[in-house]
C-alpha cells in the first residue's frame, strides 16, 4: 500500500510540474531587454533625455540612462528605438466603462458585462493607457473581480464602486440612474460609505449638481456626512461639481478632489486660496469634448467600425464647430489653478460619448489649448495621476517602476497631438499586441 501511495505521489508531482511548465511566462520571469536611441520623456517634468537607454527586466525598469552608459545585460535582447520618443503610459482618473457597445453603438446597463469591460480595457491599453479609475457607476461584484485580476493587453482597473447622490439625481443618462446609491438622510449617507469601505473602494464619488435645475443637488448636510464618514474609514472623496459656490463649500467641508472643473463661472481668488490651503486636493479637468477632426480619422479608423467613422468624416468635412462657452470658462480656470500650483490630474469621462482611447489624446490636446505646456500636460497624465491614484509603481520611466510606456514616432513636446502617433505600447514590460487587437475589432486576420 505504501508503494502505491509513493507512486501516486510521484505521478502527481510530475503532473503538476508539467502543468506549471505549460503556463504562459509570467512577468516575473521576463528576460532583460535593452531599449536604445529614443528621446526619453521620463514623466517628471524634467527635460527629455536624448539618445537614451533603459533596461526592462521582469516587468520593471532596472536601469535608465544614456546610450553608451547602460550596458547590455548578459543574454539580453537589444531593441533600437533611434528616431522614436518614449514616454510613460497614461493614467485616466475618470472613466465610466462597460456601458457602451462599440459594435452596436448603443449605451445600456445590459452591456455592463465582463466581456464588454475587458474590451474597453483592451482599447485603453491599445491607446497607451496603463490604468483607469471607474468613477461611481459600477455594478455588483464584477468591478472588484476585475480590479483583483489583470488580463493581458488590458489597462489596470480601479473602481469607486457605486457613487452617492440624491435619489435619481446623479448621472444624467437613464441607464446609469440606478447605479449609484440614492440617499436622503445622513444615516443613509453614512451607511453607503460604510458599505463602500467594506469593499475597499479606491475613492468615494459624489454628485453635487442640479443638472441645470432639473434635479435636486446632494445637500451640504449629506455631503459633509459622507466626507466625514469616508475620512473616518481612510477613504478619499471626489466630487462631480458644476457651480463655483458649491466648489468652495466642498473645499471647506474637506473634499479631496474634483472630477470636473467649475463650469458656471471662472474661479476666483477665494477658490484658489481654499485650494492652496489644502495642497493635497486635486482637480481632474475633464474639458468639454470636441468632435474629432480630419487629422484624427485615420487614428480612429484603427479601432472603430466604419459605420462610426462615416458620420465623423461628414462632420469633419463641414469644418470644426466653435468651442462652447463651457470650454472657455474651464480653460481660463485651469490655467489659473495650474499657475497657482494646484495638483492637476488627468481624466476623460470616457464612456459618455467620446471614442474610447481617443478621448485621452483629445484631453491632452485640450489641456495644452487651455494653457498648459505639453510637458505639464504629460506630467498631469502620468506621474501626477499615478500619485493621486496611489499607483506608486506607475507613471514614470525610472528605476524600479513598472515598465509601462509608449513608443511614439514623434515628440509630443513639439506637438502634443504626437501622442497619437503610437508605434508600440508596453505594459509591465510586455508589448501590447496591437495588431491582434485591431484584427479582433475588424474581424480580419492579424497576419
Amino acid at each position: 500500500m505504501g508503494v502505491v501511495r509513493m507512486l501516486v505521489g510521484c505521478l502527481i508531482v510530475v503532473a503538476v510540474s508539467s502543468t506549471q511548465g505549460a503556463q504562459p511566462t509570467s512577468p516575473k520571469t521576463q528576460g532583460a531587454v535593452l531599449f536604445e536611441g529614443a528621446q526619453l520623456i521620463a514623466g517628471d517634468g524634467r527635460a527629455p533625455t536624448d539618445n537614451s537607454a533603459f533596461v526592462v527586466e521582469n516587468g520593471r525598469f532596472v536601469q535608465v540612462g544614456r546610450k553608451g552608459t547602460v550596458p547590455l545585460p548578459q543574454g539580453a535582447r537589444r531593441i533600437d528605438l533611434t528616431g522614436k520618443t518614449v514616454m510613460p503610459a497614461l493614467i485616466d482618473l475618470h472613466s465610466h466603462l462597460g456601458y457602451y457597445d462599440v459594435k452596436t453603438m448603443i449605451n445600456s446597463a445590459q452591456n455592463y458585462t465582463r466581456a464588454n469591460l475587458i474590451d474597453h480595457l483592451n482599447r485603453y491599453a491599445y491607446h497607451g493607457i496603463a490604468a483607469t479609475l471607474s468613477l461611481g457607476l459600477d455594478r455588483g461584484e464584477l468591478p472588484f473581480q476585475l480590479r483583483a485580476a489583470t488580463g493581458s493587453d488590458t489597462a489596470l482597473f480601479r473602481t469607486a464602486g457605486r457613487g452617492i447622490a440624491w435619489p435619481n439625481a446623479g448621472p444624467r443618462a437613464d441607464y446609469w440612474r440606478d447605479a449609484p446609491y440614492g440617499v436622503r438622510t445622513e444615516a443613509e449617507a453614512r451607511t453607503a460609505v460604510q458599505e463602500l469601505a467594506a469593499r475597499k473602494v479606491d475613492f468615494v464619488k459624489i454628485w453635487v449638481d442640479d443638472r441645470e435645475g432639473t434635479v435636486p443637488k446632494l445637500p451640504p448636510a449629506l455631503y459633509r456626512a459622507i466626507i466625514d464618514e469616508a475620512h473616518a474609514h481612510k477613504l478619499r472623496v471626489v466630487a462631480h461639481v458644476y457651480y463655483l459656490a458649491d466648489g468652495k463649500d466642498l473645499l471647506r467641508a474637506g473634499i479631496d478632489g474634483f472630477a470636473h472643473g467649475i463650469r458656471d463661472l471662472e474661479v476666483d481668488e477665494e477658490f484658489i486660496g481654499l485650494f492652496k490651503a489644502r495642497p493635497e486636493v486635486f482637480l481632474i479637468p475633464n474639458l468639454p469634448d470636441r468632435a474629432p477632426g480630419a487629422s484624427d480619422l485615420a487614428f480612429l479608423s484603427e479601432t472603430l467600425p466604419s459605420e462610426q467613422i462615416a458620420p465623423m468624416r461628414e462632420t469633419s468635412a463641414k469644418g470644426s464647430p466653435a468651442r462652447p462657452r463651457l470650454f472657455d470658462v474651464q480653460a481660463r480656470s485651469l490655467a489659473r489653478l495650474n499657475a497657482a500650483g494646484v495638483r492637476i490630474g488627468f481624466g476623460t469621462d470616457a464612456g459618455v460619448g467620446s471614442p474610447l482611447g481617443w478621448s485621452a489624446h483629445a484631453e491632452l490636446a485640450d489641456m495644452v489649448e487651455a494653457g498648459l505646456t505639453p510637458a505639464q500636460a504629460l506630467v498631469a497624465a502620468t506621474r501626477m495621476s499615478a500619485a493621486i491614484l496611489r499607483l506608486d509603481q506607475h507613471g514614470m520611466v525610472a528605476n524600479g517602476k513598472s515598465a509601462d510606456f509608449i513608443v511614439l514616432d514623434a515628440s509630443p513636446l513639439e506637438n502634443i497631438t504626437n501622442t497619437r502617433r503610437i508605434a508600440a505600447v508596453y505594459l509591465a514590460g510586455r508589448e501590447v499586441d496591437r495588431a491582434k487587437l485591431r484584427a479582433g475589432w475588424s474581424g480580419r486576420s492579424s497576419d
